[in-house]
């Protein structure tokens, strides 16, 4: 994992927060899909005149909805680059996540999580920072 360039605070801290959130927005793209794929919406915006450009099939209407959904989208990006930095990182590097970010209630401090993987709290911070930069990377953030 390298740290070539420098992020802004807000990224970095935009990053952290999608890492809390992660169960929360994998449980949130299920229920958007569940939404788009058995909603009934008729989203027709041809009020005069022409043909109509949305698919008339059923199975089509419902992948165009799910490609085309602005938020879907997202949510699934950042949860991708999360689970595949998560999934390329060492074991040690995965405790620290499930400890800082994925335990809840969080009771832990820096001190408490590097005492848990047998680091110093600056170590734990630094894999932090190799972690965020990773993600930041893989997403195409900066």
């Amino acid at each position: 994992m390298t740290t070539a360039t420098k992020l802004k605070k807000a990224t970095f801290k935009h990053i952290e927060s999608e890492l809390y959130s992660y169960k929360d927005t994998l449980k949130e793209i299920e229920q958007l899909r569940k939404d788009i794929m058995f909603c009934n919406e008729n989203d027709d915006e041809n009020i005069g005149g022409g043909r109509n450009i949305i698919p008339s099939s059923p199975t089509e209407r419902i992948a165009t909805r799910l490609m085309t959904h602005k938020r879907l989208n997202q949510l699934e990006e950042v949860a991708s680059a999360i689970q595949k930095v998560y999934t390329g990182i060492p074991e040690d590097y995965q405790k620290l996540v499930r400890l800082r970010y994925w335990t809840k209630p969080q009771t832990l401090t820096w001190e408490g999580i590097a005492g848990k993987l047998f680091i110093t709290s600056r170590t734990a911070q630094r894999w932090r920072d190799e972690i965020i930069y990773s993600i930041a990377e893989t997403i195409g953030w900066r």
